[in-house]
């Protein structure tokens, strides 16, 4: 029996706005910075997106629902990072045949076969996985909060095996051997961190944290000088 990748996107639980969905490169300035710039133009609009911007219904009861179809076994081992391009090594090193990724991107690849010709990212990473023949098949499960459609990768739909369940649609339990956990902090505020290591903490696993920074939040704290060196004033 082939060994199975569970890969959990933290941005699966959180309905943001469509122009936070683009492709960002993941480093402070857009996991940290990018993040108090959007807070200080929506107060000059008069939103708060601290207040506005939150997990969505689906993060309540989770764990519960998804043990309904997945094993996670006693030896199952536990990553957690903020970058989703972790998983393309935990499946590759550890020999896995199969990842099902829970996510609001399917990081198959944006702009078709050719986008997996670039170096493993955070957006690419589970097609990369299937040119490169490491596994057989990937299973993206959609967030409801997702503005992708499974026939935006046609051309990779077409070459490998990929299908878009949803997790009611998911048959039998799948033995797991690997759970990844990201928070991908370019796509995900920091004032939900907490509720991040909350969804990690119910778990209630040992896990391995790889890369995951703290995000220090709070902006009434900023002086006028902190808002000019980030370029948000």
């Amino acid at each position: 029996m082939g060994k199975n990748l569970l890969s959990i996107d933290w941005d699966y639980f959180i309905p943001i706005k469509r122009e936070w969905r683009g492709s960002y490169i993941e480093n402070k300035k857009n996991i940290v910075y990018m993040w108090y710039r959007r807070y200080f133009k929506g107060i000059e609009r008069g939103e708060n997106i601290e207040k506005s911007i939150k997990t969505g219904k689906i993060l309540v009861g989770f764990w519960k629902r998804l043990k309904q179809h997945f094993v996670i076994k006693k030896k199952t081992k536990i990553c957690v990072s903020d970058s989703h391009k972790i998983s393309y090594y935990i499946a590759e090193n550890d020999n896995c045949d199969k990842v099902v990724n829970f996510d609001s991107h399917s990081d198959l690849g944006y702009g078709g076969m050719k986008s997996l010709d670039f170096e493993v990212n955070c957006a690419n990473w589970l097609g990369k996985l299937l040119k490169n023949r490491t596994v057989k098949k990937a299973v993206v499960v959609y967030s409801p909060y997702t503005y992708e459609n499974k026939e935006d990768f046609k051309e990779i739909n077409d070459k490998f095996d990929v299908s878009y369940p949803k997790m009611g649609d998911l048959k039998g339990r799948t033995p797991v051997d690997y759970v990844h956990i990201c928070r991908s902090g370019s796509w995900t505020p920091p004032w939900l961190d907490y509720k991040f290591y909350e969804f990690i903490s119910a778990l209630n696993r040992p896990c391995e944290i790889v890369n995951c920074p703290e995000r220090r939040w709070n902006p009434e704290k900023l002086t006028l000088s902190d808002k000019i060196i980030l370029r948000v004033g």
